[in-house]
């Protein structure tokens, strides 16, 4: 049977406009953006193929465009709409932060935060550059590693944040094995930047370790 023959109440995307995305199942929501099935199934038929044979939703939206490529029927056009709507959905969370909002908290940091670096095959290591108002000045990249750690170099941290004329950083890393739990080298390194930044009294407000889950504020838990 065809979607267009199921009662209106039950079409993904009426479902969606009368109750809302969130009433909606994985499948339903992914069945929107495919739009048609293949033969013998439907758009919701498809999509349920597609999280099956990859292992969920998010484990789809992680993988890379090579391999997304090769889930049944998602082809170039589909592939796109997707990763558009990723991109989207990162640019939706870094934008209140680009407007000049102080991060006054770890959820803000940890959202923008999330969407960069969720969901990576290797560990990064990155900072948000702030000024004195706790607004943000700059994000960046600044170490890449492999898939359990990152070299950190103190010196570079500090010379970035003074090109930034940074008044304070939050740091942050991914574990690439997505449990959050700070290790202890994670917990040695952060006390070596809070050290070597606070020379040049730039203050570190926050480390956070970023897993599938969520994250794991190291200030919170009274590590700074």
């Amino acid at each position: 049977m065809a979607i267009t023959d199921w009662p209106t109440d039950e079409r993904p995307r009426e479902k969606l406009l009368a109750r809302g995305a969130g009433a909606l199942s994985d499948a339903e929501l992914l069945a929107i953006f495919l739009r048609t099935g293949q033969q013998g199934m439907t758009a919701v038929d498809l999509a349920r193929r597609q999280l099956a044979g990859s292992g969920g939703l998010r484990a789809m939206l992680d993988l890379s465009p090579e391999r997304m490529a090769h889930l049944p029927g998602m082809g170039t056009a589909r592939r796109a709409l997707l990763l558009a709507a990723l991109e989207l959905g990162r640019r939706y969370l870094a934008e209140p932060l680009e407007r000049g909002q102080p991060l006054d908290n770890p959820d803000k940091a940890g959202q923008l935060l999330t969407a960069q670096l969720r969901g990576l095959p290797f560990e990064v290591f990155a900072c948000l550059f702030l000024d004195n108002k706790h607004r943000l000045i700059a994000f960046e990249k600044l170490f890449q590693g492999t898939i359990d750690a990152a070299a950190v170099y103190p010196r570079e941290v500090v010379r970035r944040a003074m090109e930034h004329n940074a008044a304070a950083v939050i740091l942050a890393h991914n574990h690439p094995s997505g449990v959050a739990e700070p290790s202890q080298s994670d917990h040695a390194i952060t006390r070596r930047l809070v050290e070597a930044l606070g020379l040049v009294e730039v203050r570190v407000l926050d480390h956070l370790v970023i897993g599938d889950g969520g994250w794991v504020s190291l200030a919170s838990r009274g590590a700074l």
